[in-house]
């Protein structure tokens, strides 16, 4: 018996093609619908790491600030705490700079010559008085330069020729000088072991 088909078949099988195309497309839609919902999840989950560590960051940094502005008031107090251990050794030191300086005079000062004033400012010395002749006032321009360890750059302000008169008949010829001359600060250890040292006494008839 023969069997003849008198349905469309070929209707059918277009019809079965377009199922199966949009029942796949359909399916590619979804699947590509999961990959980008997973793909926007990791990198959701990528940021959001991201800006957890930047936040940790920015809180580490700001506590860094606060710790570089302890140190910053930290070196300020220690730089104000030096200033001032600087200004007390300099008064402990300036403290027996009279002592020194008068015993260097007396030490330094050349026969025949006399001293009238010994003015101090700050550093600085200046002396005036009278020489029997300028020779004398030359060695002791040369003992302050080079024989004092508290006296240093000697300079020769004035010098002036003049007569003294000793009785009526008796006048020499004198020269009144003024020197201005620089008082080495002692160092901390110069202080310390000059204030143990033995003070030379002065020689009669010169300061």
């Amino acid at each position: 018996m023969i069997l003849i088909n008198l349905l469309p078949h070929r209707e059918a099988a277009r019809k079965r093609q377009k199922e199966q195309f949009f029942t796949q497309l359909g399916l590619s839609a979804l699947l590509g619908g999961i990959i980008c919902g997973a793909v926007f999840t990791w990198y959701q989950g990528q940021i959001d790491a991201q800006q957890e560590r930047n936040s940790f960051l920015q809180q580490e940094i700001a506590k860094l600030d606060l710790e570089i502005k302890d140190i910053a008031s930290l070196q300020k107090e220690i730089a104000s705490l030096r200033a001032r251990q600087a200004a007390v050794e300099d008064l402990q030191g300036d403290r027996n700079l009279p002592v020194h300086l008068l015993n260097e005079l007396a030490a330094q000062l050349p026969d025949g010559i006399y001293l009238s004033t010994v003015k101090q400012e700050n550093q600085s010395v200046l002396l005036t008085g009278v020489a029997q002749s300028q020779e004398r006032v030359s060695e002791l321009l040369r003992n302050l330069g080079n024989n004092s360890p508290w006296l240093n750059r000697p300079e020769l302000v004035e010098i002036v020729a003049a007569n003294v008169t000793l009785s009526p008949r008796d006048q020499r010829r004198v020269s009144n000088f003024t020197i201005r001359v620089a008082l080495v600060r002692p160092s901390a250890e110069a202080s310390t072991a000059a204030g143990t040292a033995t003070v030379v006494p002065a020689v009669p008839g010169k300061v």
